[in-house]
């Protein structure tokens, strides 16, 4: 797998069958490439009028409208940032800042990302008020309720993620912008793990903002970016030398945002030649395989609509810190659901929205795919996930 890659990886990361892309993908080597003049010749302040600083600046610019065409937008309508989280926060700041910024009604929904959740409640605390839709037994949102909390009264603002970071579920975001427009709702979509996964377009799905982060689709870390459909940000996080037009200021992460844009033409190209459909191709015969070889397995993960490389599942009698523990001194790396709450010793609260028990939702791991993964690692995986459940089922 990433030996295939070649450069800059260890010996003993080679050893690696690594299925735990949603939490941080690989930095594909052309987009490292593409970072390191910037880090090295051409290091100068892209707001600096020298003839080097214009060179930095022209290279942000081309960035943009790498990032842009991922997601079918114009440039003037990609603001750079930190992460995903801060695009996150950036987006919910700015509509509150949009309807008036007193007593704004928000909607969101019970498996959100925390980048979401936490902001919201923030901002609940300060006065707004906030409603929180549910989801049925597969992860979807309650299209029903949700129109429900639109209605009556002033419009606000809502918030739901494209897909799932922990099931892969992916939600009918047209119809929601379609639903939110009819209630004259501004509408944002945590877009980070449907980015580069799945090929949509903001012009014929009309989002009014959409965030995106860029190590999850083979970029690096520390740079993510948010989509405005007006191409303005009413309200800055980070005020002081007014860069990216004022919404996030402070000197750009040059060889970062290069490197975002690279992986986002990188993989603008990648959904356009299927890679997503020859990935669900290896997904589906993964977990035939797992099925096939292990007793007692429960997907969460949709095979309907949901991210092609998710693959979220518990095996009964089974904890899952005990498979992780054996399946990575294995050197197989997967996760037990977000990778951001790992080691916070709270359940998966995108399980406990589905209606299941914490007893079986303690047993989960999710597998997530990268593109980068052949046949022959994942039927290896399956062997050793067959082998970590005996283990741990020999010594209940």
């Amino acid at each position: 797998m990433l030996e295939d890659w070649g450069g800059g990886i260890s010996d003993e990361a080679t050893l690696m069958i690594y299925l735990d892309a949603n939490a941080t993908t690989p930095m594909h080597p052309e987009v490292l490439e593409a970072m390191m003049p910037y880090l090295t010749e051409w290091f100068h302040n892209p707001s600096s009028p020298t003839l080097s600083g214009r060179r930095v600046r022209k290279a942000i610019n081309r960035a943009r409208e790498q990032v842009a065409g991922l997601l079918g937008a114009e440039p003037e309508q990609i603001t750079f940032t930190g992460c995903g989280t801060e695009s996150n926060n950036l987006a919910l700041r700015a509509m509150v800042s949009e309807l008036g910024g007193e007593r704004v009604r928000m909607v969101t929904s019970q498996i959100e990302h925390p980048a979401i959740l936490r902001p919201c409640e923030f901002l609940a605390g300060k006065g707004h008020d906030l409603t929180v839709c549910p989801v049925d037994e597969s992860g979807y949102l309650d299209l029903h309720r949700f129109g429900q909390m639109l209605a009556g009264g002033s419009p606000g603002m809502a918030s739901v993620m494209w897909a799932n970071n922990e099931t892969g579920a992916i939600q009918e975001i047209a119809k929601l912008v379609e639903m939110s427009q009819e209630a004259g709702w501004i509408f944002h979509t945590d877009a980070i793990q449907a980015a580069g996964k799945l090929p949509f377009s903001v012009k014929e799905i009309p989002v009014d903002f959409l965030s995106i982060s860029g190590h999850k689709f083979y970029g690096p870390k520390g740079v993510g970016a948010l989509y405005s459909r007006t191409g303005e940000i009413s309200e800055a996080l980070i005020m002081g030398g007014g860069q990216e037009g004022g919404a996030r200021s402070g000197t750009e992460h040059v060889a970062g945002i290069v490197g975002m844009g690279k992986a986002a033409e990188m993989a603008g190209a990648a959904l356009a030649r299927g890679e997503h459909l020859r990935g669900a191709e290896r997904r589906d015969t993964f977990v035939a395989r797992l099925r096939e070889e292990i007793g007692g397995v429960r997907l969460y993960s949709s095979a309907g609509d949901c991210l092609w490389n998710v693959v979220h599942f518990s095996v009964a009698g089974c904890h899952s810190a005990a498979l992780r523990i054996l399946l990575d001194d294995a050197g197989l790396v997967c996760s037990a659901g977000s990778a951001c709450m790992t080691g916070s010793g709270k359940g998966s609260h995108v399980l406990e929205a589905m209606g299941i028990g914490k007893e079986e939702a303690a047993g989960s791991l999710r597998f997530s795919l990268s593109i980068l993964n052949t046949a022959a690692e994942l039927e290896a995986a399956v062997g050793l996930v067959k082998v970590a459940v005996a283990e741990v089922r020999e010594g209940e």
